[in-house]
């Protein structure tokens, strides 16, 4: 039981964590580079509702609600990405992030629900002929929120180093990760299947 249970936690780490399928790392990277550590409740709370959306997905496809066109949703994925790190450069040092909660934790929670459909097909593929579906969602959730919690951690770090030691500015180390995604993720669009 605590085998499975670890198993789970870990496969859930380990889905957000797979260098392979940086998607998530670079969703979470500009999710939380406006942030310093004294937003940390906004931040956490951003990323539950990431975690949210993520697992919610998950339950409508594991249970055969929804079944989705991968194509889609691989081309949506690097999307959502694009969007949010336009968002951070066209606001960035206006504290934007602050204001419009409403906008912000319903854009987040609509993206994990686009991230969780991304991974629906392999975790079909996990959950087998399981009875304990939920179970298994709720652990494979627990891990996806302690990776997300990491990386959150590890943003947040580096945008204190940047802007104390090495005297960045806040707008500037917006400005920087938030192109750095863009030159990333545009690739990923530009080599999606969907277009091909």
């Amino acid at each position: 039981m605590v085998e499975n249970f670890w198993f789970n936690v870990q496969y859930g780490i380990n889905h957000v964590l797979d260098i392979n399928a940086y998607d998530h790392i670079l969703f979470l990277i500009v999710l939380t580079i406006p942030y310093v550590f004294k937003n940390w409740k906004r931040v956490f709370l951003l990323v539950s509702m990431f975690t949210l959306g993520h697992t919610l997905s998950l339950v409508l496809a594991a249970f055969n609600i929804v079944t989705v066109n991968a194509e889609i949703v691989e081309f949506l994925i690097p999307i959502t990405i694009l969007v949010v790190a336009l968002f951070n450069v066209f606001t960035s040092g206006k504290g934007a992030q602050k204001e419009k909660i409403g906008v912000l934790f319903l854009s987040t929670l609509f993206f994990g629900l686009i991230h969780g459909l991304g991974f629906a097909r392999e975790f079909h593929m996990l959950l087998g002929d399981s009875d304990n579906k939920l179970i298994l969602l709720i652990e494979f959730a627990l891990g996806i929120e302690i990776a997300q919690v990491i990386i959150v951690f590890l943003v947040l770090f580096l945008g204190y180093i940047t802007q104390t030691i090495f005297r960045f500015s806040k707008r500037d180390w917006i400005m920087v990760v938030s192109a750095i995604v863009v030159g990333l993720v545009i690739p990923m669009i530009l080599n999606s299947d969907f277009l091909t």
